[in-house]
């Protein structure tokens, strides 16, 4: 599935009178020419401009885009980096790319780092083509579709957990079993290091099995005298 059919299930595209479908797109740029440039290249996208930041963030109170493309030195004497901690506050879902050639590669390195930072930044003259990839890529594996793979991965990691937990508990419980049966037939105070190499556990290991057996009625507490003071410790 391309680019612009995994957006089309997102849901963010304005459907034209031929019946297709093309992404969402805030271009906030302030110079009229690079945006006809980006206007005539991109023909695949539905796009909206803002000369501003502050236009910027008005704009996206009532226009949600898939993908920003965002300038550095803007109309009003505003730089683009300064609204990007409120733009991914208001569209934390939407990729961001910094397209700007007064910026140093320190200035490119901090907009690309923290919470709420851009995905990509490119410099000035930007290779049309090269951005054309750059945004067929942060709407595939970027926004809404980075998130569903973070809950997928997050998901799968409790599963694992929760598969683990559940192993561990019936390794303890099938212990506890077998040490059971081992002190059935003696009257006498366990081995600790005995029982602990037969089960290849540690010491406290088998102390923790006693204490608990002993807490369920399992075992008399004749059998550990000591329980209560390692449970204290």
């Amino acid at each position: 599935m391309n680019a612009w059919a995994i957006a089309a299930c997102l849901g963010h595209f304005e459907t034209t009178e031929y019946g297709m479908q093309r992404p969402r797109v805030m271009i906030i740029e302030d110079e009229d020419l690079q945006y006809e440039i980006y206007e005539e290249y991109f023909e695949e996208l539905t796009i909206e401009r803002a000369r501003s930041g502050s236009e910027a963030l008005a704009l996206a109170a009532r226009y949600v885009p898939q993908l920003i493309i965002l300038d550095h030195i803007l109309d009003q004497a505003e730089q683009g980096l300064d609204f990007l901690p409120d733009l991914k506050k208001m569209l934390p879902h939407v990729p961001i790319i910094v397209v700007s050639g007064a910026l140093e590669v320190s200035e490119q390195m901090n907009a690309l780092q923290g919470p709420r930072r851009a995905h990509y930044c490119l410099s000035k003259p930007v290779d049309l083509e090269v951005l054309r990839q750059t945004i067929q890529t942060a709407l595939q594996e970027c926004g809404e579709q980075e998130v569903i793979q973070q809950f997928e991965s997050l998901e799968k990691t409790r599963r694992s957990d929760i598969e683990d937990l559940l192993s561990r508990s019936t390794d303890r419980l099938r212990r506890q079993h077998q040490i059971r049966l081992q002190l059935s037939d003696s009257n006498e105070k366990p081995n600790i290091s005995a029982l602990a190499r037969d089960h290849r556990v540690a010491r406290r290991t088998i102390i923790r099995d006693l204490q608990e057996m002993i807490r369920r009625g399992e075992l008399d507490t004749s059998v550990y005298p000591d329980w209560e003071k390692d449970s204290e410790s």
